[in-house]
């Protein structure tokens, strides 16, 4: 019988140990699992684009309603506005001849108030050329073309 000190099992011992695994089992299980079949990785794959793509055409579906949305509300109150400024402008326009009448009769009046608002849209219609070439120069196509678009 061998001292009770020592690292070596006894001869009958030696087989206790298979069953118990420390990461080093020569006649056990293998540590690595075997390897997937290539159809389930194209499977699982081809799932993923799929729900990929529905996630992002409800993204697109979404935010197009809500840009339907600012644009409805947008135009509304941009109609609100354009009415109250023209009704402005139309008070404004009736005040200026009524102001002017005593000093220069009501033909002259009304002449210099025309004339003063013709050239006010005027130049909003050479401001509002300006930004309308902006708009045609971000939208072309090729940015390096610089000849005019049609």
């Amino acid at each position: 019988m061998p001292p009770p000190d020592s690292d070596t099992p006894l001869q009958g011992d030696a087989h206790g140990y298979d069953r118990v695994s420390h990461g080093y089992a020569p006649d056990g299980r293998p540590l690595a699992t075997p390897p997937v079949p290539l159809k389930d990785i194209v499977d699982e794959v081809v799932d993923n684009l799929s729900g990929t793509a529905k996630a992002e055409i409800a993204l697109l579906e979404a935010r197009s309603e809500l840009a339907l949305h600012g644009v409805s509300w947008t135009a509304g109150w941009g109609a609100v506005a354009a009415s109250a400024a023209g009704i402005a402008m139309l008070a404004l326009a009736f005040g200026a001849i009524l102001v002017l009448l005593p000093h220069v009769g009501p033909l002259l009046a009304t002449l210099i108030v025309v004339g003063v608002l013709l050239a006010i849209a005027a130049f909003a219609g050479w401001r509002a050329q300006v930004a309308y070439g902006d708009i045609r120069t971000a939208l072309r196509r090729d940015l390096t073309n610089e000849e005019p678009d049609d």
